[in-house]
C-alpha cells in the first residue's frame, strides 16, 4: 500500500509538470514572435522595398493584434475554457506563421502579423491564468515563472535563428520556422486537462474533482482544494457586474493594471526592441558586433530567469521584486552616467554593456516573471477572467507606448537623460512595491481572495490568518 501511494504521488507530480510545461510552451511561441522580426526586418525591407513607415506597421501590427487578442481572451476563456482557448491560440500561431512565410506583399505580411498578435494576446492571457489554476500553491510561482522562462528562450532562439539565416538573407525561413513549435503546441494541448476552477465555475464539480485527483498528492488534498473553490463561488456577480458593485474587486483590477504598467516602464522592452541601437550608442558600430550583442542580451535574459524560478517560492514575490527594481535602477543609472561622461575607451564600452546586462538580470529575476505571477494570483475567481483581461491588455498598451516613445526620448532628452528617466522610474517602483504589493508565497488562491474581499489592505491580502 505505501508503495502504491508513493507511485501515485510520483505519477501526479509528473502529470502536473507535464501539464505546466505544455502550457508554458505557449510562452516559447510568444518569445519567438517577439524576437524574430528584429533580424528579419532589414531583409523584408530590401525584398519588398518598403518605406520606414511601412516597416513600423509591420513591427507594430503584432502589438495591435496582441491587445485585441488579450481583450477577446477573457470572453473566450470564460465561455470555452482555458484549454480550448490555448488550442485556439495554437491554431492562430500556425496560420500566422505560415502566412508570414508566404506573404507576397507588405499588406499580406501585416495581416499575418496581426493574426500572430492575436495568438500572442491569447497566449499572454490564457497560459499564466491556466498555470495559476492548475499548479499547487507551493510551486505555483515557479510554474508561472516557467512560462516567462519559455518566453526568454523563444526570444533567444529567434535571435539565433535570425543570425543563422542572415547569411542567406532568407527572411521567409526566419518567420516560417516558427510553424514547427506551433504545431507541437497544438498537438500537446489535446492532452491537457481542463482547469478545475473553470470546471467548478461551470458547475461541473465531478470533473473538477477528477482533475484535482490527477494533479494533487492525495485525494484529501484535492477534496480540500475543491471545497475552497466551492466557497469562493458563492459570490454571485462576475466580471463587469462585480467590478461595478464591489470596491474590493476594483482594487484588485487596478492593482493588476499598476503591476503591468510597472513591468513595461522598467524599460526592458526598450532593450528588446532597440538592442542594436543601444549597442551603437555604447560605441559598437559594427553590424556583426550588434547582432551578436543582441544574442548575448537574449542569453543573459534566459539564464537570469532561472534566478526567479529558484527564488519566487522560497524567498517570495515582494523581496525578489524589490531587489530586481534596485538592480535595474542601478544598471540604468550608471549607464546613463557613462553616456553623460562619454564612452571613449574599449574598457568603458564593455563596462557600459555590463551595466546593460546587469539591468537585464534585474528584470529577468523579478518583474519579468513575477508580475505575471501576481496578476494571476490576486484576482478573485468570479472576476478572474475580467481582471486578467484588463491587466493583460494594459501590458500591451503600455508596451506600445514604450516602444513608440524611446527613439523620440533619445532625440528630445538625449541619451543620458533617457536612461536616467528609466532609472528614476525603477526607484519609484521600489516604493510602490513596499507600499502596495502583497506577498502571496505559499498561499492558496482562495485564501488570497478571502483576504481581498474582506477589505484587507492590498499589501496584506497574502497574509495568513
Amino acid at each position: 500500500m505505501p508503495g502504491n501511494t508513493h507511485n501515485s504521488r510520483t505519477s501526479n507530480k509528473m502529470m502536473t509538470f507535464f501539464v505546466c510545461f505544455l502550457a508554458a510552451l505557449a510562452g516559447l511561441l510568444f518569445g519567438l514572435d517577439i524576437g524574430v522580426i528584429a533580424g528579419a526586418l532589414p531583409f523584408i525591407a530590401k525584398d519588398f522595398n518598403v518605406t520606414s513607415h511601412q516597416q513600423e506597421w509591420i513591427v507594430s501590427s503584432m502589438m495591435f493584434g496582441a491587445a485585441i487578442g488579450a481583450i477577446g481572451s477573457g470572453w473566450m476563456s470564460s465561455r470555452l475554457g482555458r484549454k480550448k482557448s490555448l488550442m485556439a491560440g495554437a491554431i492562430l500561431f500556425v496560420i500566422g506563421s505560415l502566412l508570414s512565410a508566404t506573404a507576397s506583399n507588405p499588406e499580406m505580411l501585416i495581416v499575418a502579423r496581426v493574426i500572430l498578435g492575436l495568438a500572442v494576446g491569447v497566449a499572454s492571457y490564457t497560459a499564466p491564468l491556466y498555470l495559476s489554476e492548475i499548479a499547487p500553491e507551493k510551486i505555483r510561482g515557479s510554474m508561472i515563472s516557467l512560462y516567462q522562462l519559455m518566453i526568454t528562450i523563444g526570444i533567444l532562439a529567434a535571435y539565433l535563428s535570425d543570425t543563422a539565416f542572415s547569411f542567406t538573407g532568407n527572411w521567409r525561413w526566419m518567420l516560417g520556422v516558427i510553424t514547427i513549435p506551433a504545431i507541437l503546441l497544438l498537438i500537446g494541448v489535446f492532452f491537457l486537462p481542463n482547469s478545475p476552477r473553470w470546471l467548478a465555475a461551470k458547475g461541473n464539480f465531478r470533473d473538477a474533482q477528477r482533475v484535482l485527483d490527477r494533479l494533487r498528492d492525495t485525494s484529501e488534498q484535492a477534496k480540500r482544494e475543491l471545497d475552497e473553490i466551492r466557497e469562493s463561488l458563492k459570490i454571485k456577480q462576475s466580471g463587469w457586474g462585480l467590478f461595478q458593485s464591489n470596491s474590493n474587486f476594483r482594487r484588485a483590477v487596478f492593482l493588476g493594471v499598476l503591476l503591468q504598467v510597472m513591468q513595461q516602464f522598467t524599460g526592458m522592452n526598450v532593450i528588446m526592441y532597440y538592442a542594436p541601437k543601444i549597442f551603437e550608442i555604447a560605441g559598437f558600430t559594427n553590424t556583426t558586433e550588434q547582432m551578436w550583442g543582441t544574442v548575448i542580451v537574449g542569453l543573459v535574459n534566459v539564464l537570469a530567469t532561472f534566478i526567479a524560478i529558484g527564488l519566487v517560492d522560497r524567498w517570495g514575490r515582494k523581496p525578489t521584486l524589490t531587489l530586481g527594481f534596485l538592480v535595474m535602477a542601478a544598471g540604468m543609472g550608471i549607464l546613463g552616467t557613462m553616456l553623460h561622461m562619454g564612452i571613449q575607451s574599449p574598457g568603458a564600452q564593455y563596462f557600459a554593456i555590463a551595466m546593460l546586462l546587469m539591468f537585464i538580470v534585474g528584470f529577468a529575476m523579478s518583474a519579468g516573471p513575477l508580475i505575471w505571477v501576481l496578476c494571476s494570483e490576486i484576482q478573485p475567481l468570479k472576476g478572474r477572467d475580467f481582471g486578467i483581461t484588463v491587466s493583460t491588455a494594459t501590458n500591451w498598451i503600455a508596451n506600445m507606448i514604450v516602444g513608440a516613445t524611446f527613439l523620440t526620448m533619445l532625440s528630445s532628452l538625449g541619451n543620458a537623460n533617457t536612461f536616467w528617466v528609466y532609472a528614476g522610474l525603477n526607484i519609484f517602483f521600489i516604493l510602490l512595491t513596499l507600499w502596495l504589493i502583497p506577498e502571496t508565497k505559499g498561499i492558496s488562491l482562495e485564501h488570497i481572495e478571502r483576504n481581498l474581499m474582506s477589505g484587507k489592505a492590498l499589501r496584506n491580502i497574502g497574509a495568513r490568518d
